[in-house]
């Protein structure tokens, strides 16, 4: 039986379907092979049926383990929750290093400026501006820049007293009198009036998130928390030189929302649909709540201009939606001890051309860590299991040790691989309070499954002397752009955990082919050539490196 044969791979697809527990026979490599449909799935890519790695394979599944393992051993794998880039249509969180130059769209979106009241000084307002107006929502507090220079000015039209940089006076609206100059430190602690500070969320002490532990005693509200913060990050090459910072709706603002120990409003549930607390907003999905909160704060008075914006966006790598920013809980391995001996390693391996060196290199030297986790149903199931009593947390490393460890659930996942149904089903006894642990429901970041393959198909497990001999690869090739943080780099941090070395030799990389109009071939755009048309034309032969 050809394993590399698609007509035999959709058989046995169909097969699983309709009975994954039908034993059946198929021809390997070296004789008949007698299993369950599900496991002949599991075992696919392995010498005894030969074909394509599967990295669905069971042996590319507690390969990975067994690094998460030495992660955990190591003290480098730990959950963290961070305001992080979403895709509400995949459900899913995007790691830094999904966002890349392709993971980017010029797209224009309606930006807004608004007015935040000062308590204080009756008459007198700070102008804010942002592309995402659904983020004004859970707004608690703005930001200067603590040593520029700000305008107080007075528009001639409306009477209004306005607070914004002096480089960015563009912003303003008509005619103007300058009333006073000062530098941002002496606006810090200022304190005004949110844009929507009726809404329950913003009433709540502590703020309004499901992650409870992260405003675990703070005691006052966002409409209470409101002031001005200085921040040195502000600028003025855009906006108005007044931030406003929402902690659960942004990355850096969630950074110094910890920093000034703010409440935290996180508005949207994992498909990007506003959740209850938010009033009228409540149900709505985010891409379509600007014109109802440009209405609200037209209506308050608040409103002072909106005017269309085209920048560069990140989407989702995968299915191209546009991202938000959105309060969760992830799994990440922490990569401060690994960077040193991964950059090491990147020099031991020949780059052509040799400019990959540097980008590589440049790459690892200002990468975050590494989030490794996904909210989705079908994928790695993460060795990781939770105390339900204590909360204690712990890695299993390999199918020996979870059949050793299982206090439950073991025998209706015996004959299974190990993804979700079945791999849920086994609990584990906490060695600190004895209670029942959990799988957690987290499935694995899929560049783990792409970085593991100079372990798992090359039986690193069961025969380390075949391992040794034929690792590392000579040669690894791919198109440039995206892969120094995806597939280049997981191959590099798998070699580092696992066994201190690169997992390549030499990578040779490439530009990406385009069309003759300039642009990426599409189907869709009717400018894509067909392999087979190109290769009976020219050959194949470039295909052979």
């Amino acid at each position: 039986m050809d394993w590399n044969d698609t007509d035999q791979l959709r058989w046995l697809g169909q097969k699983i379907i309709e009975n994954p527990e039908e034993t059946i026979t198929v021809e390997g490599e070296k004789g008949p092979v007698t299993d369950t449909v599900e496991n002949i799935v599991g075992r696919l890519g392995m010498p005894e049926l030969g074909g394509s790695y599967f990295t669905l394979s069971n042996e590319n599944n507690y390969m990975i383990w067994r690094a998460l393992k030495i992660c955990y051993e190591n003290g480098w794998l730990y959950r963290g929750a961070d305001s992080m880039p979403w895709c509400p249509r995949c459900a899913t969180g995007i790691s830094q290093h999904e966002i890349v130059t392709d993971g980017y769209a010029e797209i224009t979106h309606r930006s807004v400026t608004v007015k935040f009241p000062l308590r204080e000084k009756p008459g007198e307002a700070l102008l804010i501006w942002t592309t995402t107006p659904w983020t004004l929502t859970s707004n608690v507090a703005a930001a200067v820049g603590p040593e520029l220079d700000y305008l107080k000015v007075k528009m001639a039209d409306s009477g209004d007293v306005l607070y914004l940089s002096k480089g960015t006076t563009r912003m303003l609206r008509g005619k103007y009198e300058v009333l006073a100059e000062l530098k941002g430190k002496e606006m810090a602690g200022w304190s005004y009036d949110g844009p929507f500070d009726e809404l329950p969320a913003n009433q709540n002490p502590g703020g309004w998130t499901e992650l409870q532990e992260l405003i675990a005693g703070i005691k006052v509200s966002a409409k209470e928390a409101h002031r001005v913060i200085p921040w040195n990050e502000v600028s003025e090459e855009e906006g108005t030189g007044i931030v406003h910072i929402a902690p659960g709706a942004g990355a850096e603002d969630f950074a110094l929302g910890k920093e000034h120990g703010l409440p935290i409003v996180a508005p949207l549930n994992d498909e990007g649909y506003i959740i209850d607390g938010f009033g009228w907003l409540a149900g709505m999905p985010v891409g379509e709540v600007a014109g109802s909160i440009f209405n609200s704060l037209k209506e308050k008075g608040i409103l002072y201009h909106i005017e269309p914006y085209t920048h560069r966006y990140p989407t989702c790598w995968r299915c191209k939606t546009e991202l938000v920013f959105r309060l969760v809980d992830e799994w990440f391995v922490s990569m401060d001890e690994l960077r040193p001996l991964l950059m090491d390693i990147t020099r031991q391996i020949r780059w052509i051309p040799a400019f990959g060196l540097e980008r590589e290199l440049d790459w690892l030297r200002n990468m975050h860590d590494w989030m490794i986790s996904k909210k989705r149903y079908w994928g790695l199931a993460l060795p990781i299991w939770e105390c339900e009593k204590c909360q204690n947390w712990t890695v299993v490393g390999d199918d020996i040790e979870l059949k050793a460890r299982a206090v439950a659930g073991y025998e209706e996942f015996a004959g299974h691989t190990p993804h979700r149904p079945w791999i849920d089903q086994i609990k584990l006894e906490c060695d600190k309070c004895g209670g029942v642990m959990n799988r957690i429901a987290d499935v694995g970041n899929p560049w783990l499954d792409a970085g593991i393959v100079g372990f798992s198909t090359l039986r690193y497990r069961q025969d380390p002397e075949y391992w040794r001999k034929w690792y590392p690869a000579d040669l690894i090739t791919e198109s440039f752009p995206g892969q120094f943080r995806n597939w280049f780099y997981s191959m590099l941090v798998m070699g580092a955990i696992i066994d201190k070395s690169p997992s390549f030799l030499t990578n040779f990389g490439y530009a990406t082919l385009i069309a003759e109009d300039g642009r990426a071939m599409h189907k869709s755009w009717g400018n894509a050539i067909e392999f087979n048309e190109a290769a009976d034309k020219m050959g194949v032969d470039v295909m052979r490196w």
